[in-house]
């Protein structure tokens, strides 16, 4: 996993193949199907790795408040996405195909049901922020891939771009967690 991260890294998602992967262990490929049995089983076990990486939240959660929980899981993924090239490509491709640990969007969810929300809320809302983060690290990634490939020239930009993408983010978040305190208050 530690070689298939670093070629990920290096190199980015599209080059990380099995191929390479057993080059860079010097092992024939054949070798890396006794663990894995294809490549999408491969990309399930990284994208767990990645996710994994962030700190625990639940932990310092206890005395505070549902909001900054979700505020903070949100966080951490974000950080845990972007600090692997292709992160969030990776995650995402992995849930798309329903591989890989629900722990993400537990987690998620754990912090929305804080709030009081029954079990179906609070998976559901787990899931809209997930679909968030997802998108926004992945958009910030490419971005960033296109920029250091000299893609885009000075002063071009998307009308998605932001001076402070880790403000935009906190926006994002900040407008889901005002919808699920106002859907709270109408009960």
């Amino acid at each position: 996993m530690e070689a298939a991260l670093r070629i990920l890294d290096d190199l980015g998602l599209p080059d990380l193949t099995m191929r390479r992967l057993a080059a860079s262990l010097d092992v024939q490929p054949s070798a890396l199907y006794w663990h894995f049995p294809n490549k999408q089983t491969l990309l399930a076990e990284l994208a767990d790795r990645i996710v994994a990486t962030r700190p625990s939240v639940d932990a310092a959660a206890e005395d505070a408040d549902w909001a900054d929980s979700v505020r903070a899981e949100a966080a951490a993924l974000r950080d845990a996405l972007l600090a692997y090239r292709d992160g969030a490509e990776v995650v995402s491709s992995t849930l798309a195909l329903g591989l890989g640990s629900p722990e993400t969007v537990d987690r998620l969810g754990r912090a929305v049901a804080r709030g009081g929300f029954d079990a179906e809320t609070s998976r559901r809302a787990a899931t809209a922020l997930l679909h968030f983060v997802l998108g926004h690290v992945s958009h910030e990634q490419q971005r960033l891939q296109y920029d250091s490939l000299g893609v885009l020239a000075a002063g071009d930009s998307s009308p998605l771009d932001e001076d402070d993408p880790a403000a935009a983010f906190a926006f994002g978040v900040d407008l889901l967690v005002g919808g699920l305190e106002l859907s709270r208050s109408r009960r």
